[in-house]
């Protein structure tokens, strides 16, 4: 499908060649829902045609005025990791000091440019001195085309350690 794009909008993320292949099929699938002018909303998007990439795939709800982002559904993998299913609650109140982190700078961008958004790095496990990489990407949604509402977001963990207790605190302040 062509898409035909606001100037903000048509700097199209490249993917690196060595992402995981995971993370290039929901992107390549982010692009298919893609209307013909604006961004897809969460009505274009249906889990059913990526049953594989459930687990490892969440979405944060955009709330405004303050601006503010909450998990609306977290898949298993990232439950797993997190030994936590923090739906329905703010980033900010699970997160001491998300409001200051490079974490909330970055997601505040992908809202404010209508960006999807590609990072891989050391993933720290919280309350620990592993890490691990990790490689997220993040797609805006958006209702009527043009004002994010909902961060559609893949973590995908290389070499989980076997920790009962796990929490992700990223080196660059996810």
């Amino acid at each position: 499908m062509a898409m035909s794009m606001t100037e903000s909008e048509s700097e199209d993320l490249i993917l690196p060649g060595d992402c995981a292949p995971k993370i290039r099929v929901l992107f390549d699938y982010w692009r298919s829902i893609h209307p013909e002018s604006g961004l897809p909303g969460r009505g274009d998007f249906d889990p059913v045609d990526i049953p594989e990439l459930l687990p490892n795939v969440w979405m944060v709800d955009v709330a405004r005025a303050p601006l503010r982002f909450r998990f609306r559904v977290i898949g298993t993998e990232i439950v797993k990791f997190t030994d936590h299913d923090h739906t329905g609650r703010w980033l900010d109140e699970v997160y001491k000091g998300f409001t200051e982190s490079p974490a909330f700078g970055f997601y505040r961008d992908c809202v404010e440019d209508r960006r999807a958004n590609y990072r891989k790095g050391r993933a720290r496990i919280r309350n620990t001195p592993q890490s691990i990489e990790a490689e997220q990407l993040t797609l805006p949604l958006a209702t009527n085309g043009r004002d994010v509402d909902i961060l559609l977001m893949m973590t995908l963990y290389a070499d989980l350690p076997p920790a009962k207790e796990r929490y992700w605190d990223s080196e660059r302040g996810d």
